[in-house]
């Protein structure tokens, strides 16, 4: 039998649209999951919401996105199953070619690119418009979509008790270019990571971004606060929470 820490070690460096399956069960929802932390002590403060945790595997091992969406959605009140949103989030139906040597694909911001069930066939992930797309369908007209905005926007929502959803890659930092690679869509070429991985965002201090992994399966998990900022800006800048 494998060593189960290096599998997981194996599932973060390779990332969200990489990952090995290992059965886990998602966290019970909890009577406190809107509870908040706040501690100040002079200049400093650290904010940390509680949300329960939903792990993507073993059904999504490409899942992180619609898992990260159930999260943010259980914390609102709904109970909805990740399953339940990984059959209705919109996909892009382009087929993945190789041809002359270049990668033909599809756009994760018009949709779900490739497979989210089997790591053994191609696929990569969504981006936040149609993952806000499909939050509207269960919080119509309390959607906040902040891609785009500077991180002191996505701070701020933490501040007012909001967990955010947030497209970043497995290292919470910057991704260097090797890991990068060039494909065409229908609607031009675009760069990719593999690396690509969305969380929840769920709290923070001075130094740190706490955040709900479904891939590590592990709860307000903490990074450097500059060092994921670097990552989410490099992915560009999505973000996604509720009123």
């Amino acid at each position: 039998m494998r060593n189960i820490t290096a599998i997981v070690c194996a599932m973060l460096v390779a990332g969200c649209s990489n990952s090995v399956v290992i059965s886990e069960q998602p966290e019970k929802m909890s009577s406190s999951f809107k509870e908040i932390q706040t501690v100040q002590t002079g200049k400093e403060q650290k904010v940390l919401l509680q949300v329960p945790l939903i792990k993507q595997l073993p059904e999504l091992p490409r899942g992180c996105e619609v898992t990260s969406l159930a999260m943010l959605l259980r914390h609102a009140g709904l109970d909805v199953d990740k399953m339940t949103l990984a059959k209705a989030v919109r996909k892009d139906p382009t087929p993945y070619q190789r041809k002359n040597g270049m990668t033909y694909f599809g756009d994760p911001n018009h949709g779900f690119v490739g497979n989210m069930y089997d790591i053994n066939k191609p696929g990569l992930g969504v981006y936040s418009k149609p993952i806000a797309e499909l939050g509207e369908q269960y919080l119509p007209g309390r959607i906040v979509n902040l891609t785009g905005t500077d991180f002191e926007d996505v701070m701020q929502q933490v501040e007012n008790e909001k967990p955010v959803w947030v497209i970043n890659n497995t290292l919470f930092s910057h991704v260097p270019e090797k890991y990068w690679v060039e494909w065409q869509t229908p609607q031009g070429k675009m760069k990719i990571t593999y690396k690509e991985h969305s969380v929840l965002i769920t709290g923070y201090d001075e130094q740190n971004i706490y955040f709900n992994d479904p891939l590590a399966g592990m709860k307000n998990r903490k990074v450097p606060k500059a060092q994921f900022q670097k990552g989410w800006e490099q992915m560009g800048r999505h973000a996604i929470t509720y009123k």
